[in-house]
Order: structure tokens, then C-alpha cells, then sequence
């Protein structure tokens, strides 16, 4: 006797029919297996039946051999959710498994469905005013936080003074390292070739109407008042501010800020304060240095370009500046510090725990930094300005 090998078992696609019963109605039957692997096929079944489809059908699941979650789906579509539950109520026979596969499905579908449609956006007028007015309501947002976190950072400040074993000297100093004694070289570097231009334009402008004499004037009144405190501070918004930001958002990101609360240490005064007064006490010296190196490059400008003789120079400047310009100058450096170490830090702590997160916000703590230092600086102009300091 020869035995037969057992041939393997293949499954029907997915079908759906309309079948007339002997009472007039109409059966709508299911067979075969509803899965993804017929997809396609069991959705041109289901566009031949159902523009002819019946309000008033039963439902026929007796031929259905293999059932998932696209064919559910399927189903839900062919009947809508809610008819589908229907359908359901009235079966006895049907596997629990397979009937709360069917009710999860149409209840999902019909979620979906009950949504309202997304208007699409006209980019019209009012859109305009839309999208305005959620940029000021954010930006509203972001002054609340930030008032809030300089208040959160001046209360810790005020309550570490009384007790001197909070005082984190060693911090204190590698951060005034990190951000004063290395940012030097590119101060003194940028503010000497920004003074050597300003003084080379002023020089050349000036000279057509005969007074190029007065460019050592031009030098010192824009350095002394502006520009050396200006350049530094932008230069530290975007070094400093940017490192305050990686260094803290990293370290929200591997949860140590967190671990650092279950310790008992407060994270404003381990990593904020140090940092802050770090760039209060080191900006105004490179706003000095700046000054220097400023003045010191349209003195260059004018002995080799235009003549004058550095005893000259040196005279004039005595001469002409006062001395009320260096300490207005000097005077805007720690609020320039204490914003651009305080907005480094409150988006450090913004970062919600991925590589992206870190990196919009540094380039956003870059941003408002440099923002926040024209708009002081331009406040306070116009308060020398009307003080006649």
C-alpha cells in the first residue's frame, strides 16, 4: 500500500456575497479569511456589494475561517461601526476572542469617524491674525517662565548669603574660567578689528569735510559707551549661553538633575548660581579688556593710516572723552550677564530628554540671549540719553 503525503492547506481569500433567502431578505455572507495578506482582494469584494448593500441584511460570520485586525477593519468599513455592533448584539455563536477583536475594531473606527474634519489653513487675513496672536500668547508664556525662574534664582541667591556653606567656591571659579579667561583671546581679537574698521569708515567719511581729527572722538565715544560692552556680551551669548544650555539640558537628559533632588540638593544653587555670578563677575572685565582693545585698534588705524602721532592720540582722547562714558559702558555689563546666564540656564532645563530637544534649545537660548541684550541695550540708551548722562 502506497501512503499519500498529506498536501498543506491553503486558505480562501476573503470574500463577501449578497444571498437571497426564501423569505425575501437578504444575507450578507463572510468567508473565507479576512487577513492582511488579502487585503487588496478582499476590498474589490467589498466595492462590488456595496453600493447594492441592503439596510435591512443579517450578517452571516458561519464561513469565516481566519480573522485579524485588517479584516476587522475591513468589516467595520463595509458595514460601518455602528451597524457592525448591531450585528454583533444579535450573534450567539460567534468565539469571544473573534467578537472582541470585531467590537475593539468598530469602536475605533467609529472614533475615527467622529471626528471633526480639519479645516484646511487659507493662509487668508484672519489666519494671519491667527497665527499672531498664538505667537504673542507664547511668547507672553516665555516672559511669564522667565520672570518666574529670576525670582526662583534671586530668592535661592538671597537665602545662600546667610549660609556660607553653600558658597560653592570651587565652581565659582572653574566656571569664571570656562567663561572669561577662555573667551579672551577672541574678545580682545574681534573688538581690536571692529575698532580698526570703525575708525578706518569714520576716518574716511570725516576727512571730506576736514575733520578726520575727529575719529579719535568717534573711537572712544562708541567703544567706551557701546560697543565694547555690546561685542562682549554677544560673544558670551553665543558661547556661554549655548554651553549653559548643552551642559544642563545633558544633563536632564540622563535624568542627574532628577537624581540630584532624591539627594536633597537644590539644582538653582548646584548648577545656576555658580554659573551666574561667574558671568556677572567676568563680564564686566572683558567689557573693560573690549574697551581697551577697541580703542586701541582705531589707534592703530590713525597713526598708520591717517598721520596722527600716538602722543596725539593719547591727548585727544584725554581730552575729548569723559569719563562718565567708561562707567556708562561698564555700568550695563552685569544685567547683560545676569540675563544671558540666566536664559542659558532656564533652557537647560527645558530639554525633555532627546539629542533633538538639546539642540532646539541651545540654538533658542542663543537666540533670545542676543535678543535680550539689544533690547537692554537700547533701553538703557535711551535712559543715559534722557538722564544727559
Amino acid at each position: 500500500m502506497v501512503k499519500l503525503a498529506h498536501l498543506p492547506h491553503t486558505e480562501v481569500p476573503g470574500h463577501v456575497d449578497l444571498a437571497e433567502e426564501a423569505d425575501g431578505s437578504t444575507t450578507i455572507r463572510i468567508s473565507g479569511a479576512w487577513t492582511l495578506a488579502y487585503f487588496a482582494t478582499i476590498e474589490q469584494s467589498i466595492q462590488k456589494v456595496r453600493t447594492n448593500l441592503p439596510e435591512q441584511a443579517r450578517l452571516d460570520l458561519d464561513r469565516l475561517s481566519t480573522l485579524d485586525t485588517a479584516g476587522a477593519g475591513l468589516l467595520a468599513v463595509l458595514l460601518g461601526p455602528n451597524r457592525l455592533q448591531t450585528s454583533l448584539a444579535a450573534m450567539s455563536g460567534l468565539p469571544p476572542e473573534r467578537l472582541a477583536l470585531l467590537r475593539t475594531v468598530s469602536c475605533a473606527v467609529h472614533a475615527i469617524l467622529a471626528q471633526p474634519p480639519v479645516p484646511p489653513s487659507s493662509f487668508g487675513f484672519i489666519d494671519l491674525l491667527g497665527r499672531i496672536g498664538k505667537s504673542m500668547a507664547t511668547i507672553g508664556c516665555q516672559v511669564r517662565v522667565l520672570l518666574g525662574f529670576i525670582g526662583q534664582t534671586l530668592e535661592t541667591l538671597a537665602r545662600s548669603l546667610f549660609h556660607p556653606r553653600c558658597w560653592r567656591f570651587n565652581e565659582l571659579v572653574q566656571q569664571l574660567e570656562q567663561t572669561t579667561l577662555d573667551a579672551l583671546p577672541i574678545v580682545i581679537l574681534l573688538s581690536l578689528m571692529v575698532g580698526a574698521v570703525i575708525a578706518f569708515l569714520g576716518a574716511t567719511v570725516l576727512k571730506s569735510y576736514g575733520a578726520g581729527v575727529f575719529t579719535v572722538d568717534l573711537v572712544s565715544y562708541a567703544f567706551l559707551r557701546e560697543f565694547g560692552v555690546l561685542l562682549a556680551a554677544i560673544l558670551l551669548a553665543g558661547r556661554t549661553a549655548s554651553a549653559f544650555t548643552a551642559q544642563i539640558g545633558a544633563m536632564q537628559a540622563h535624568e542627574e538633575i532628577d537624581a540630584m533632588r532624591t539627594l536633597g540638593l537644590d539644582p538653582i544653587e548646584v548648577l545656576v548660581l555658580p554659573r551666574v555670578l561667574a558671568l556677572i563677575l567676568g563680564l564686566p572685565m572683558l567689557t573693560f579688556l573690549a574697551m581697551i582693545a577697541g580703542i586701541a585698534g582705531g589707534a592703530l588705524v590713525s597713526i598708520f593710516s591717517l598721520g596722527y602721532s600716538p602722543a596725539m592720540f593719547l591727548s585727544m582722547l584725554h581730552s575729548d572723552t569723559p569719563l562718565r562714558f567708561f562707567w556708562v559702558g561698564l555700568s550695563k555689563a552685569p544685567i547683560f550677564a545676569f540675563m544671558i546666564g540666566i536664559i542659558g540656564c532656564l533652557e537647560g532645563f527645558k530639554v525633555t530628554g532627546s539629542a533633538e530637544s538639546v539642540g532646539e534649545r541651545t540654538t533658542s537660548s542663543v537666540v533670545q540671549a542676543i535678543f535680550v541684550v539689544i533690547l537692554v541695550d537700547a533701553l538703557a540708551a535711551l535712559f543715559f540719553m534722557e538722564m544727559g548722562w
